[in-house]
C-alpha cells in the first residue's frame, strides 16, 4: 500500500534528518521534492499546492528552524498535514436514527459495489447490528448471484428480488421486509454504468426519495486515482453522497486517491478494502494512514487485527503453557493460523514499525509460501510427534519431508526455529507477556 509514495517520502525525510540545521533554503529543496512525489503519486494537483504552501508556512517558523531536533519537528508538521488533507478525524457510519437505518452503496461498474456490500454486512454484524442485504442491480444478474453467495458465505440474511422489477419496487418491498422482520440495517447494492450518465443518476434519484437512506457511500476503486475522484465528484453533485469507500487499496502502491478525494469532494473516507478475502474491509483513520504512508507502521490497527483473531480462553491457556515451558508444535500450527486470520503476511509487518527498513536494508521479502509450507510439514506428523518434537529422529523426519512434499533440510530448518520460537516466549513468560486490551499477545 502506497510503496511508491512511502519510499519517496522516506528518502526525502532521511535527506532533511541529515541537516544539522534547517534553513529557508533546504525547506525549499524538501518542499520541492515532496511536491514531486505527491504529483508522480497521482494526487490532485491543487491539494499538492496547498499541502506544501501549508508545511511550509509552519516549517518556516521560528520554533522549527531553531530547534533542537528541526528533522522531527519538519516530520511531525508533515505528518499533521497528511493526516489534515487524509480527512483529519475518523468518521464512522451514522447509524443512530429508528431503525432499519438505509445504506446505499453507490459508484460505476468494476469499483466493488457488490463485494463490499458484502463486506460492510459481514462487519456491521461483527459490531453486533442486524444486517439486511438487497440486491438492486437488475441489469446485471450476475451481481444478484453474486450477492446471495456472498450473503451465505457470511451467514446473512437477503432480499429475494425478482430481476423483471425496477430497483425503485424492489427496495421499497425490501424495506418493507426489513421493517416487518426487525433487521437494523439495510444495505442497498445499486447498479453502476461505465461512466456517469442521466438515466442512472435518474434512478439513484429514485431510490433516494424511496428509502430516505442515512448514508450514500460512493464506492471507489482507488488504483484508478484521479479518475475516481472525478468520478465521486460528478456522484456528489448528482445525489449528494455522504462518504466514501475506497477499494483495492492494498494493490495501490501510488494513493493518489487517497491524498485528493477528501479534499476535492469535502466528503470523508469512512472504510477501505485492503484485500479480496470478505473480512478485508477496515474503518478509515487518517492518523494511522498518515503513519503508513510515513513508514512509521501502525501498531492501532495490527493490535485491533490480534484482538479479533485471539480466543481469550486459548491465550489464557496458552499462557500457561508457556510458563510451565510445555508450547508444542500443535499450539505452533494454531498460533500461524491466527496469524493467516489477520491478512497477508506482508500487510501485517508492514503494520510494524521500521519493517519497512529492516525489509529494505536485508532486501528479504515475507513470503506466504513458507508459512504454507510450515503447515503441511507440521500437518505431516504424527499428533504424537506434535506433541513432543524430541523424538523427531532422522527417520521420522524423512516420513515427514515425503509426506509434506519437502525435503529433510527444510523439516530441520522448521524444528529449529519451533525451539527457537519456544525459547523466546519461555523468556517472555519469565518476565510476564506483552499484554494486548487485557490478553495475552499470542
Amino acid at each position: 500500500m502506497f510503496d511508491s509514495l512511502s519510499d519517496k517520502l522516506g528518502s526525502i525525510i532521511k535527506k532533511i534528518k541529515g541537516h544539522g540545521s534547517l534553513s529557508e533554503s533546504n525547506i525549499h529543496e524538501a518542499l520541492k521534492d515532496v511536491r514531486m512525489a505527491l504529483l508522480e503519486a497521482d494526487v490532485n494537483f491543487q491539494v499538492v499546492k496547498d499541502f506544501t504552501e501549508k508545511i511550509k508556512a509552519k516549517a518556516i517558523g521560528k520554533e522549527v528552524l531553531q530547534s533542537l531536533t528541526p528533522g522531527q519537528q519538519f516530520i511531525k508538521i508533515v505528518s499533521d498535514e497528511l493526516v489534515e488533507i487524509l480527512g483529519g478525524s475518523s468518521y464512522g457510519l451514522e447509524l443512530g436514527s429508528k431503525p432499519p437505518v438505509t445504506i446505499m452503496l453507490v459508484g460505476l461498474q468494476g469499483s466493488g459495489k457488490t463485494t463490499t456490500a458484502a463486506k460492510l454486512a459481514r462487519h456491521l454484524k461483527s459490531k453486533g447490528r442486524n444486517p439486511y442485504l438487497v440486491p438492486a442491480d437488475v441489469y446485471r444478474p450476475a451481481a444478484m448471484l453474486q450477492l446471495k453467495k456472498l450473503a451465505g458465505e457470511i451467514n446473512v440474511d437477503i432480499f429475494d428480488a425478482d430481476s423483471s422489477l425496477k430497483p425503485q419496487d424492489i427496495t421499497r418491498e425490501a424495506f418493507r421486509i426489513a421493517d416487518i422482520k426487525g433487521y437494523d440495517t439495510v444495505l442497498v447494492d445499486t447498479a453502476g454504468r461505465l461512466h456517469i450518465d442521466n438515466e442512472l443518476m435518474d434512478e439513484l434519484k429514485d431510490l433516494k426519495a424511496v428509502l430516505k437512506p442515512k448514508e450514500i457511500l460512493f464506492v471507489a476503486d482507488s488504483m484508478t486515482g484521479q479518475d475516481a475522484v472525478n468520478t465521486a465528484k460528478g456522484f456528489d453533485d448528482a445525489v449528494g453522497i455522504t462518504g466514501i469507500i475506497l477499494t483495492k487499496l492494498d494493490g495501490d502502491t501510488r494513493g493518489g486517491a487517497a491524498l485528493s478525494i477528501k479534499a476535492v469532494t469535502g466528503k470523508p473516507i469512512k472504510f477501505i478494502g485492503v484485500g479480496e478475502k470478505i473480512d478485508a474491509i477496515e474503518p478509515f483513520y487518517p492518523d494511522r494512514m498518515a503513519s503508513r504512508i510515513l513508514g512509521m507502521g501502525d501498531v492501532l490497527t495490527l493490535i485491533e487485527k490480534a484482538q479479533e483473531v485471539v480466543d481469550e480462553k486459548k491465550a489464557k491457556e496458552l499462557e500457561r503453557k508457556l510458563r510451565k515451558d510445555a508450547f508444542t508444535l500443535e499450539d505452533f500450527r494454531e498460533q500461524l493460523g491466527q496469524i493467516k486470520k489477520m491478512g497477508s503476511l506482508e500487510s501485517i509487518l508492514a503494520m510494524v514499525p521500521g519493517f519497512k527498513e529492516m525489509q529494505k536494508k536485508s532486501g528479504a521479502a515475507p513470503d506466504e509460501k513458507e508459512l504454507v509450507k510450515t503447515e503441511a510439514i507440521i500437518n505431516s506428523m504424527t499428533k504424537k510427534e506434535r506433541l513432543n518434537h524430541t523424538i523427531l529422529n532422522a527417520n521420522r523426519r524423512k516420513r515427514i519431508a515425503k509426506g509434506s512434499g519437502t525435503s529433510v533440510q527444510e523439516v530441520n530448518k522448521l524444528v529449529k526455529q519451533y525451539v527457537q520460537t519456544r525459547e523466546l516466549m519461555k523468556r517472555f513468560s519469565k518476565g510476564g507477556l506483552p499484554k494486548i486490551g487485557g490478553r495475552g499477545m499470542f
